[in-house]
């Protein structure tokens, strides 16, 4: 039920904590096109020199029904420029020399090759030319880094298995699945440029290597470091060049045992890996400190914690001694949620922090988190170079999309130099404004939202409302940008809406204990803030009582089904993949530890509680016109809690539509044409029962 980590590409925060009202003008509204016809900044790394910087970018391809992937390259000398031509290149790593940057891509690498066969691990100047793949052979990466020296590229692939091996399995099984059995863990391969070059990059062979069918072929050149029965990701070699850090996870991606995801170590020279954790926390981001002796990492919020049993609580920044395995907590008085963050050259190290609505870079220093000067707005995302005081981060405000920006100086993140100017079309259009919420639960707990208001209506009274609830449900609404299917806002403000955005209960960046309060009430509690954060508008005077909608994606859907149980003031209602009931979906869906805690525990331990938190027992008191999407191949929430809406809502004769996405899964990312669709009948749809 989490939310998207990919949505954070246009994470945003308050440009300050009051009202901002956007100045008359006669610019129009933004259309439906115009708003999804974005480019998405996915990934931005500074080079070691902090000279130039690499970034990655999604935009959607409406003629090929794909989204183009993209690289880009900053240079102080030349300014920003296409790095890359292909339409899959992501994830990109500079090598530590700043000769290479290495990328993932799908792309073919022969003629007789189509694109998709396998994810590669690709190699390109950073002078530019053409990339050239780091291996031929059809196996797909699933992690990678460089060695110190630049000498070497430590990868991870399912450990495959032999032709005839192939062959007897097809026999025998056909195209049968043995779910579990048929899970392979991965191997940890170390492969030297200078001979992927020498095959690969300088002469492709013509013809393949002879190979002995009875052995598993890996990379023509690479080394076994180590394997695992798990999958091995985000590898991390020590600046000494002796060890290996990287953490595991299931193979399957299914969080059914927190223990799966643990940070171990290898000596480069060989040897058995070690363990260093042994918790029910999810690690993440390994670095290693600049003397090879400990390793930072984090847990983001709902990820659990090390101090104890699993939980869902804020983000948490640690480190680890890499000798002894002793944990210290980093900057634990700070009271929001650690979002991510970068060691610097000199040892310090900066993080993002999300406090209430705003997202900001903090010092850690020890337990304390400093507040850095920060441009109104959010950063979302940060890269040191390898010597000196540069930073490259990723910014925006809500009523700017994110962009690139050098800050000289590390500890002045508020003095920018802009490098990228993608989405210019918002600057053109009316822009809406927006403040700060508060209102008191039924049980007296101050509660936090955001109002986003028709362009040129700050002051308007009795408006139209939607109430937008974020997914996560660890996650925060502020000043927040959005400009996709899934965050969609402004767009909603533009056409006529004021969008009600709840920090309900369970919202991360409120503190621990405001996010512990939703379990095992997991749609009650969250439920009751909504409700009334709603009944305080209305007494306001800001909100039309007669003039109400709802809607959600994700955990926003799982409440936007529970909330027309619990009232009939909604006259509309747009809800996507979001359970109905709690027993079916723990077995179905791939976060079931978590859906366990939430819930008090597996579904024969708190019957009682899985039914009286599940909207499906409550139907009979549904009136909300409802509109339902949902992915066909969605694991996160199965795409039948949403035929299960759609049947209840068939059978009690409340008006409904109901829009499935072929081949999608929790998040709409392999077609636009389905995001479009999804938002151009959710307005439809609002509309269509609460007209302006």
């Amino acid at each position: 039920m989490r939310s998207f980590p990919w949505v954070s590409s246009f994470f945003v925060v308050a440009l300050s904590a009051v009202a901002l009202a956007a100045p008359a003008s006669p610019q129009p509204a933004i259309s439906l096109d115009e708003y999804l016809n974005t480019t998405s900044i996915t990934s931005a790394r500074m080079a070691p020199d902090g000279a130039a910087a690499v970034l990655a970018t999604e935009t959607p391809d409406w003629a090929n029904n794909r989204f183009r992937d993209q690289l880009w390259l900053w240079s102080t000398h030349s300014g920003l420029h296409p790095l890359t031509q292909g339409d899959s290149d992501s994830d990109p790593r500079w090598s530590p020399d700043g000769k290479w940057i290495a990328f993932l891509s799908d792309r073919p690498i022969a003629a007789d090759r189509k694109a998709g066969d396998a994810t590669r691990i690709w190699i390109i100047a950073s002078t530019g030319g053409e990339a050239q793949p780091l291996y031929t052979e059809t196996i797909g990466a699933h992690s990678f880094a460089w060695s110190a020296d630049s000498s070497t590229i430590y990868f991870s692939v399912t450990q495959p298995i032999s032709a005839d091996q192939q062959s007897a399995l097809k026999a025998e099984w056909k195209d049968v699945i043995r779910w579990r059995e048929q899970e392979r863990g991965d191997a940890l391969l170390a492969l030297p440029l200078a001979a992927a070059r020498a095959r690969n990059l300088i002469v492709p062979p013509e013809h393949p290597q002879a190979s002995d069918n009875a052995k598993p072929v890996y990379p023509f050149g690479s080394r076994v470091l180590s394997t695992s029965s798990l999958e091995i990701d985000d590898i991390a070699p020590s600046p000494d060049g002796a060890q290996i850090a990287y953490i595991t996870n299931s193979i399957s991606h299914r969080m059914e045992d927190p223990g799966a995801i643990e940070v171990f170590t290898l000596p480069v020279s060989g040897g058995q890996p070690r363990q260093l954790t042994h918790n029910q926390a999810l690690e993440d981001n390994l670095h290693w400190t600049a003397n090879s002796q400990a390793l930072d990492f984090i847990v983001h919020a709902a990820g659990g914690s090390l101090e104890g049993n699993y939980r869902d609580v804020q983000g948490r920044l640690y480190q680890m001694d890499a000798a002894t395995g002793k944990i210290t907590r980093l900057g634990s008085d700070f009271s929001g949620s650690f979002e991510n963050f970068e060691l610097m050259p000199d040892g310090s190290e900066m993080a993002l922090g999300l406090k209430g609505t705003s997202e900001q870079i903090y010092r850690i220093e020890g337990a304390q988190a400093i507040a850095l000067p920060g441009k109104s707005g959010s950063y979302t995302a940060l890269s040191a170079a390898h010597s000196g005081h540069a930073l490259l981060v990723l910014q925006s405000s809500i009523n700017h999309p994110t962009q690139a920006y050098l800050a000289s100086d590390a500890v002045h993140p508020d003095q920018l130099q802009a490098l990228t100017s993608f989405n210019r079309i918002f600057t053109q259009r009316a822009q809406p404004s927006w403040r700060t919420y508060q209102w008191k639960a039924p049980d007296g707990v101050t509660v936090e939202g955001v109002l986003i208001f028709p362009p040129g209506q700050e002051h308007a009274k009795h408006l139209r409302m939607l109430t937008f609830i974020h997914g996560g449900p660890a996650d925060a609404d502020g000043n927040r940008f959005g400009a996709d299917w899934y965050d969609w806002a402004t767009l909603a403000a533009a056409h006529g809406w004021l969008v009600f955005r709840p920090n309900y209960r369970g919202s991360s960046g409120y503190g621990d204990d405001f996010m512990l309060q939703i379990a095992p009430h997991i749609v009650s509690k969250p439920g009751d803030d909504i409700l009334s954060g709603v009944d305080a508008l209305v007494r306001d005077g800001i909100a039309d009582p007669d003039k109400l909608a709802v809607g959600g994606y994700s955990y926003g859907g799982y409440m936007t089904n529970w909330l027309i149980t619990a009232t009939t003031r909604f006259k509309a209602a747009v809800t996507g993949a979001g359970a109905v009931e709690h027993a079916a979906n723990w077995g179905n869906d791939d976060v079931s530890f978590d859906d366990a805690w939430y819930l008090g525990g597996a579904p024969w331990q708190q019957p009682a509680i899985y039914q009286s938190e599940a909207a499906l027992f409550r139907m009979d008191r549904v009136r909300t016109p409802t509109h339902i999407v949902q992915g066909n191949h969605d694991v996160r929430v199965s795409y039948l809690e949403g035929v299960t809406l759609e049947r209840a809502l068939q059978r009690l004769g409340v008006p409904h539509s109901f829009l499935v996405f072929p081949g999608e899964g929790h998040g709409l990312g392999n077609n636009p044409w389905h995001g479009y669709i999804k938002l151009r009948d959710e307005l439809l749809w609002l509309d269509k029962y609460d007209p302006q």
